[in-house]
């Protein structure tokens, strides 16, 4: 099968390379990654130590009929990342959105319409970059793929390349579940700068709450209810992890996160249902402040709101 990647980061990378070992693969990335890749190969370290001969470029010419697109961009990515490719895609390709957020994989359903398959998918898969070229797996999961008739071939091709591919019955469950865990990990971690482990702190306790509170009042008004004790399971999950999660991540390198698609859309999804969301609306909106440059005045731009609830 040939597999196009766009948005060859940290996750796109891990993915690319897994399936590079049985598949022809080309990643679509940055230019300082791409060159990389190019010249020496891409290495993983981590969870896997291995350099993979895999192809990569900063813009695509053609994708072949019958391939495999997966979109791997932050979300705020999405659109800019996706227009050049739309045209080129054939009718019987497939998209998987392997992406944080609420309803994301509308983005890109909205862009190619209905001519070309669209699935979403949630990786349970961890990583960064550490230079260009070499990228951290630090945290081996799974892949969980919406329910379709194509499904349980794309959770094949990944299971057999070591990424468990697994169809879901339920993946709106799951949707919400990924983003309960990262409306509390991302921002909290964010700004108290810890790794991910550092959410299981005693004092975090009561913050953690609040912001679960109203996530799973948000999940239980689009239809997903929850009997779980998300402060117990965050904590026995993510506990001893050292990695840094990606708002961290993308505060460190002067990038703008994806706080719009997590906590701010929850805050939105609320207002849509007469809902207040007072505390992820604040933690969006010190997430914001923090990537603001420093000494700038003004704010933000504003993002594009998120997609409204469809049932």
């Amino acid at each position: 099968m040939q597999i196009v990647v766009i948005g060859a980061g940290a996750i796109g990378s891990v993915y690319g390379a897994k399936l590079s070992a049985r598949h022809e693969v080309m990643l679509v990335g940055r230019p300082a990654h791409v060159t990389a890749i190019q010249q020496n190969g891409l290495r993983l370290e981590g969870g896997t130590v291995a350099t993979y001969a895999v192809n990569a470029t900063t813009t695509l010419g053609s994708v072949a009929p019958g391939s495999l697109v997966l979109v791997t961009t932050k979300v705020n990515d999405t659109a800019a990342a996706m227009a050049p490719v739309a045209p080129l895609l054939p009718n019987d390709a497939t998209i998987l959105c392997v992406q944080n957020g609420l309803y994301s994989e509308r983005i890109v359903r909205d862009m190619v319409g209905g001519d070309v398959v669209t699935l979403r998918a949630i990786t349970q898969f961890g990583g960064s970059v550490r230079t260009p070229g070499v990228v951290s797996d630090v945290v081996n999961g799974y892949t969980l793929v919406e329910p379709h008739e194509r499904a349980s071939d794309l959770a094949a091709v990944l299971t057999d390349s070591g990424l468990d591919g697994r169809v879901t019955d339920d993946m709106k469950r799951e949707m919400w579940r990924k983003v309960i865990f990262n409306c509390v990990i991302n921002p909290i971690t964010a700004i108290v700068g810890s790794p991910v482990g550092g959410i299981s702190a005693p004092g975090l306790v009561p913050l953690k709450r609040l912001v679960i509170d109203e996530c799973v009042a948000m999940a239980r008004a689009d239809g997903v209810g929850f009997e779980v004790d998300f402060v117990a399971v965050i904590d026995e999950i993510f506990a001893t992890l050292t990695n840094v999660a990606s708002t961290l991540q993308d505060l460190s390198k002067g990038r703008r996160t994806e706080i719009d698609h997590l906590n701010g859309a929850v805050a939105a999804l609320g207002a849509g249902y007469g809902i207040d969301c007072p505390v992820n609306r604040a933690l969006t909106a010190l997430i914001k402040a923090l990537e603001a440059p420093r000494g700038a005045a003004g704010g933000h731009r504003a993002e594009p709101p998120p997609p409204s609830p469809r049932h």
